[in-house]
């Protein structure tokens, strides 16, 4: 099957906006900080960090919490690779991932030892400090046939209610089932039905302040087994 594209548009010349989504990529604050804030901190990275921690994610977009995560692991001075796994529908080319990407300059020196790496048919990348993988296609589709699981997952799929089959109570119970013992999730938003999914997925889950303009996001921490539905 031929991959479809992401389909965006710009705002102020360095925001990608998915209109197929009708949602921006990352916050128009500042899209490196919400990472830093929701997926990092809200997994409680970098204190976790250890050799093998796999990292993965719903929604890969501009390759921003990929490039956060890989700074911190370097700046964390932990031994080893960190295994980043990303699922992703509709990936951009990598021409526009590069052109968000430079809106970050705190992040220039990751950002161009990566971009060697990123083509139209990217699937992986091998470093001395990381395994990269992307999968592509529905989630709904390829996560539940992954073999892998996550320490950390970054749930970072558009708006649940722009994009709700990213966020679907099926889906989230395939997040439980492909996480570690003691696993966690984190995400910007806070909607009920996608904490409920979590929940019955065999999550512990908690609202707490979000980044910027969105009040509350949700973390959670694997507390048991997914409840069969």
């Amino acid at each position: 099957m031929q991959d479809q594209r992401a389909e965006l548009e710009w705002r102020e010349d360095r925001i990608p906006v998915s209109t197929r989504f009708d949602d921006p990529y990352f916050s128009l604050e500042n899209g490196l900080a919400e990472t830093g804030h929701v997926f990092l901190a809200g997994n409680d990275l970098p204190a976790r960090f250890r050799d093998g921690f796999h990292v993965a994610e719903l929604g890969f977009g501009t390759g921003l919490n990929l490039l956060a995560a890989l700074q911190m692991w370097r700046a964390s001075g932990v031994a080893g690779k960190l295994h980043f796994t990303t699922f992703e529908a509709f990936p951009m080319t990598p021409a526009e991932m590069i052109r968000a990407q430079a809106a970050f300059p705190e992040i220039a020196d990751v950002a161009a030892d990566l971009e060697p790496h990123w083509s139209d048919d990217l699937h992986r990348i091998s470093l001395p400090d990381l395994e990269f993988e992307m999968v592509r296609g529905d989630a709904r589709e390829t996560l539940p046939l992954w073999q892998g699981r996550a320490d950390a997952w970054f749930l970072d799929g558009f708006s649940p209610a722009k994009n709700p089959e990213l966020w679907s109570p099926e889906l989230m119970w395939a997040v439980g089932a492909h996480t570690a013992p003691d696993g966690t999730a984190a995400t910007y938003t806070a909607a009920g039905f996608v904490r409920r999914g979590l929940t019955d997925a065999g999550f512990t889950v908690e609202r707490i302040p979000g980044y910027g303009r969105k009040r509350h996001m949700t973390v959670a921490r694997m507390s048991g087994p997914a409840a069969q539905g």
